[in-house]
């Protein structure tokens, strides 16, 4: 029976260690921000010099994300533009698919030879097309290696849970209709709408009705949960994901569907999924022969809205998506957010989400992680998945509820503790693997926690407490020079995020004017303003408040609403 860590452990030794775990982030945070401030008084010429280091250092960091954001949408673009329906329905016989594809290229070589006519730009993309099939080519050659290991796509089922709380039909309504229009047999889906019982019963049964009959007859089968929460769970999404799996497990016995067959995602219950999603999904599940030690992970985008809310959460949301497209450009060191798949084997093994956490999309991933000792992977699948950007009745109110789903993503840092206690024993995972688990989270909560605030505000302080000896110093002279010159550097990373922003934007909605894509430029000046107040704060305020045990008690869901 596999066992992961309890947050909540009752056991001394456990609780201690936890204790001891759940402080690291904060100290680490506020030592930073404290000392920074204490030693601009006492040193303030190694302040100086920390500044400038810590400068060069974010130069570095901005153009390594910057390369990898657009070596990203390069493979999202190239994604975008596969027929994963093709493949899928193709490569069962990998041998004979491969001859498809030569006869395709030898197809496209002769119209190009024959069509010297043809116009540049339409020779571009037939000679882009028979590169795509040269490289595919390749792939398919690998693939009929382990052709006896490949699963037949039409014995895969697809369960989409959409985790509801209180948001309205119109939300959940393009989600699943998303999934209908899929490039994939509607025949080989389940929906799993999951409830909660806290919900007001004539708006959830209104709710629930007016999408069973909306969409009746469509997929294989609709089911619907109603979760009912404990004494020992929190009000969350992932007790409320736990309990909708727990029931899936039961029907799926009673149908006598093979789990390893079961392809479960979990997405928020906005996500509009790319048409080709799922036939790419079924593509990469079926040809890996390690399928069960894999998670699938589209690219967030926050699109659905992205032009009805305000300047300041467009910023946050776009900067979270490039941020998303980086990580699935590293082999190692990606983990689950927000709308994801797994192996419903895998997930039963590891007994689903925990049920007394806040975070549940990335804590998953750790589970499967421990439990395949280490050896086991996100695969990015490079197509976006559209979701709401945060909105709300009036402008302050977007921007607090902003704040406050920063927050709730920067409470992932509660998963560190549990990590540790779970990967620590395990002798199968090797300590160089640990340390880098350890470090990789540590720097990447600190560094959201402290790097705004060192860019923005703290660096300064030399010259405001460093006293007359420093302000008369050579270094205090040109320290502003210095940082001036560095940061106008760093704006290549802000040039490349804005660039990025309008090849990935969806279209402008007729009720705007074109007005509205200079607003989308000129948004770009606040993020000196934004970076500190949401995006470091909401980290600092979360870390805070494990430091002092003051524990967040249930999820928040963030309101969704559409213009």
């Amino acid at each position: 029976m596999f066992t992961f860590p309890d947050p909540k452990t009752k056991n001394p030794k456990e609780r201690r260690i936890q204790r001891i775990l759940e402080v690291i982030p904060g100290i680490l945070t506020w030592t930073t921000l404290i000392g920074m401030f204490v030693f601009s008084f006492l040193l303030p010429i190694y302040v100086a010099i920390f500044i400038i280091v810590f400068d060069i250092y974010w130069i570095y960091r901005t153009i390594f994300i910057a390369y990898y954001s657009v070596e990203g949408y390069r493979k999202l673009k190239k994604g975008k533009e596969i027929n994963w329906w093709d493949r899928c329905q193709n490569i069962m016989d990998p041998g004979k698919y491969a001859e498809i594809i030569k006869e395709r290229i030898l197809n496209m070589e002769k119209g190009l030879e024959e069509s010297a006519e043809l116009p540049r730009k339409e020779r571009k993309i037939l000679e882009r097309e028979i590169d795509r099939c040269k490289e595919y080519l390749e792939e398919v050659n690998e693939i009929s290696k382990v052709k006896e290991q490949i699963l037949d796509w039409r014995e895969i089922v697809h369960v989409i849970m959409l985790p509801t709380a209180n948001e309205p039909a119109e939300v959940i309504e393009p989600a699943i209709q998303a999934i209908a229009d899929s490039n994939f047999p509607n025949q080989q889906f389940i929906i799993l709408l999951a409830t909660e019982e806290r919900e007001p019963e004539a708006q959830r049964l209104q709710k629930v009705n007016y999408l069973k009959n909306k969409f009746q007859g469509v997929f294989r089968d609709f089911i619907v949960t109603t979760h009912i929460v404990k004494d020992d769970e929190m009000k969350a999404k992932g007790s409320n994901a736990t309990f909708a799996a727990n029931f899936l497990a039961k029907y799926l016995e009673e149908k006598n569907i093979d789990f390893k067959k079961v392809i479960f995602s979990n997405f928020d219950c906005d996500s509009v999924a790319h048409k080709e999603y799922f036939a790419a999904l079924t593509y990469e599940y079926i040809i890996d022969p390690k399928r069960l030690q894999r998670s699938y992970q589209p690219l967030p985008m926050y699109h659905n809205n992205l032009w009805d809310t305000n300047a300041f959460v467009r910023v946050i949301v776009t900067g979270s998506s490039f941020w998303h497209i980086f990580q699935s450009t590293r082999t190692e060191g990606m983990v689950t957010f927000s709308s994801h798949s797994e192996p419903f084997d895998t997930l039963y093994r590891v007994n689903f989400w925990p049920i007394n956490m806040i975070s549940e999309d990335s804590i998953i991933y750790w589970k499967c992680y421990t439990y395949y000792n280490g050896d086991y992977k996100v695969k990015p699948i490079y197509l976006p998945i559209s979701l709401d950007a945060v909105l709300a009745e009036t402008y302050w109110k977007t921007i607090k509820n902003q704040y406050k789903q920063k927050r709730r993503w920067a409470y992932g840092i509660e998963n560190f503790p549990i990590i540790m206690r779970a990967i620590g024993p395990n002798k199968k995972i090797s300590p160089l693997k640990k340390f880098k688990v350890a470090f990789e989270m540590l720097e990447g909560h600190h560094s959201w926690a402290t790097a705004s605030m060192i860019l923005a505000v703290l660096g300064w302080l030399p010259l405001i407490f460093g006293g007359d000896s420093f302000n008369q110093s050579v270094l205090a002279h040109n320290l502003p020079y210095i940082t001036r010159f560095l940061m106008t550097l760093a704006m290549f990373g802000l040039v490349i995020s804005m660039s990025l922003s309008f090849l990935l934007m969806p279209p402008r909605p007729k009720k705007y004017s074109k007005w509205r894509n200079f607003y989308m430029l000129i948004q770009w000046v606040l993020v000196p303003i934004i970076a500190p107040f949401l995006g470091s704060l909401p980290s600092i305020d979360s870390q805070t408040r494990i430091l002092f045990g003051k524990y967040f008690g249930e999820f928040w869901v963030t309101e969704k609403m559409r213009k």
